[in-house]
């Protein structure tokens, strides 16, 4: 077994499953997980579902107690921040000058919010949604909200614009592009979503772009650069990430929309690999051919990837994609990466099911992904289908009124 060191800076989703899949691995030398946030290591997706309705306390949210840390020998050192790279001297330097040697870093950098640049995004009212201590402070201030409009209109948007119609207020999502979740989505899917919404009292604004946001020391405001206004008295802005590469940049490595790393997750720093929403990758699914993967699957995929890497077991990270979404009545989960894509064949639940449906995108008569409303069997046997090396349905046969999608899943 190796005695090498590691060191893992974050500690998300990647940094965590890096730490518990090297042990699981049967690496036996030490283990440092260096976090900035002050608590045990978390989930982030139930922020903007389960948490922020107090279904889950923080203890639940937790990946593992604290014993977990102290029977698997992973020394997690909380509330820190490593701030610079000596890769000469193998050394991850923490922001209080202290150094910690290494024989592989692991970087776990995740992505920040994006900051709304516009005049007033400082006011009361205005959250972003990232940390625990975001939700709290959203949950605290929705108890009082009774008009809330939500800047961007992508997952976490719309999970928090369901919850708080839900609650009971009025709700307005202010978007650029011209459909919910056009990013990701299909048109057909992303009108389906916006019907849906739509029937629940949230009222969406395409083409629009927030200008400015006023209010006397409190947002009561949302004005657009077309003039439009909307009354709040609390706003959330959704508008992307940005990866976390500055050290890995100033430390001399490759970066771009990410931490360039190769088909094994290593960066162009042979003893250092990045992984999770800071890593710009070779993915075999996206058109490009390379892709940076903001998921909880993709993290723990590539943790896991770079844990049999390291234990010996070294394999290029060649995991299908998939996505998950809980808004409201509706679960989205994808199956793939369905953008770009260049065709659509959509197959609605039948009659006496409940209602759902599921799109089948195509890029060159070649089966890319599959969207699913509220159709978990067909998601699980499209992972299935699109994960294997067999023949896939062309958009003819899906559109066949007898078309099962089992029948081309081999067990």
């Amino acid at each position: 077994m190796s005695k090498s060191s590691i060191v893992i800076a974050g500690a998300g989703q990647a940094g965590f499953q890096a730490a518990a899949s090297l042990r699981e691995k049967g690496h036996d030398g030490s283990i440092v997980l260096v976090g900035d946030e002050p608590s045990l290591p978390y989930q982030h997706p139930p922020l903007s579902k389960s948490y922020l309705l107090g279904k889950l306390d923080h203890a639940a949210l937790q990946f593992r107690p604290e014993s977990f840390f102290r029977e698997n020998r992973i020394e997690h050192r909380a509330g820190l921040k490593i701030e610079t790279i000596d890769r000469e001297a193998h050394q991850a330097v923490l922001q209080n000058g202290e150094a910690i040697p290494y024989d592989h870093l692991i970087l776990a950098l995740g992505a920040r919010n994006r900051p709304l640049p516009v005049p007033g995004a400082g006011l009361k009212g205005v959250f972003q949604l990232r940390t625990v201590e975001d939700a709290d402070a959203l949950r605290e201030s929705l108890d009082r909200g009774r008009q809330v409009v939500v800047i961007g209109g992508g997952f976490i948007g719309l999970e928090f614009a369901t919850i708080a119609a839900e609650r009971g207020a009025e709700v307005t999502v202010i978007e650029t592009a011209d459909r919910p979740m056009a990013r990701v989505l299909s048109k057909e899917m992303s009108s389906y979503f916006r019907t849906v919404h739509e029937a629940h009292g949230i009222r969406f604004i395409f083409g629009a772009t927030a200008a400015r946001l006023s209010g006397n020391s409190k947002v009561e405001v949302v004005e657009t650069l077309d003039g439009q206004q909307f009354p709040a008295d609390l706003v959330l802005v959704c508008i992307g990430v940005i990866p976390n590469t500055e050290i890995a940049s100033q430390a001399g490595l490759a970066t771009g929309n990410g931490i360039i790393v190769n088909e094994y997750l290593v960066t162009s720093d042979p003893t250092i690999s990045a992984i999770g929403d800071c890593a710009l990758h070779p993915n075999p699914y996206a058109a490009s051919g390379i892709i940076r993967l903001e998921s909880v699957q993709g993290a723990v995929d590539q943790a896991r990837c770079v844990a049999d890497r390291l234990t010996g077991h070294p394999a290029p990270y060649c995991s299908l994609p998939w996505f998950w979404s809980e808004q409201g009545t509706l679960r989205l989960q994808i199956a793939g990466l369905t953008q770009p894509h260049d065709h659509t064949v959509v197959r609605k639940s039948p009659p006496g099911e409940k209602e759902g449906m599921s799109v089948y995108c195509f890029r060159a008569n070649r089966l890319v992904g599959v969207e699913s409303a509220n159709r978990p069997l067909d998601h699980a046997l499209a992972r299935k289908l699109l994960s294997g090396k067999g023949e896939t349905p062309g958009p003819e046969q899906v559109a066949t009124a007898d078309f099962e999608l089992k029948a081309w899943v081999k067990d």
